[in-house]
């Protein structure tokens, strides 16, 4: 096992995953968290946002290196992405719609109402892919995609840019290779 946080280990996810998602603009994202009137969901209704929203602290809560989710212009970035994504607008309708559900079957109350410990409790059946019995398969993919696009939304917005220490392309005037000790970590040399 390593020694990476959670938040580390996402921020790696986000970093991947930002990369692959050139098609999706981040500059929206940032113009949206600028704005002075409240973000009016494009693909979500306004109770599948308020379930957005409250996921993506789940999934990454603030802490002290940085802003949660929602206050990185998260859930608009999702809201983004599935109104231009055709592939997986069911799945997330469908989990979202799961969560309440499962919410309301376990605790008398919707997803976004229930208490942080109850919310987590229906995390925990779908957010450990290898622990999830075969009931929750589609909960699980679902969760799994939540999460990507979190990841993604999080590590391309301005504070995951920051979080990440990302410098862009800049010019280095001397390449001395990579640092031994990670050379060391990954087995290989230059020998």
């Amino acid at each position: 096992m390593t020694d990476l946080s959670r938040r580390d280990m996402l921020g790696l996810l986000g970093l991947a995953l930002a990369a692959g998602a050139a098609g999706c603009r981040p500059e929206t994202v940032r113009k949206a968290a600028d704005r002075a009137s409240p973000y009016v969901p494009v693909f979500f209704t306004k109770d599948e946002y308020a379930t957005v929203a409250v996921l993506a602290d789940l999934t990454l809560p603030a802490d002290e290196r940085g802003p949660s989710a929602t206050e990185a212009g998260v859930p608009e970035f999702i809201d983004f992405v599935m109104s231009e994504e055709m592939d997986n607008r069911e799945r997330m309708r469908t989990g979202l719609a799961w969560l309440d559900a499962e919410s309301q079957q376990r605790f008398q109350s919707s997803f976004v109402n229930a208490s942080e410990d109850d919310q987590k409790l229906i995390l925990d059946d779908i957010a450990w892919p290898k622990k999830a019995g075969e009931e929750f398969k589609e909960p699980v993919a679902f969760f799994n995609e939540f999460r990507n696009l979190t990841a993604t939304g999080y590590w391309s917005s301005k504070v995951g840019v920051e979080d990440i220490k990302y410098l862009g392309n800049t010019y280095v005037q001397v390449w001395n290779g990579c640092p031994e000790p990670q050379l060391k970590k990954l087995g290989v040399s230059y020998t």
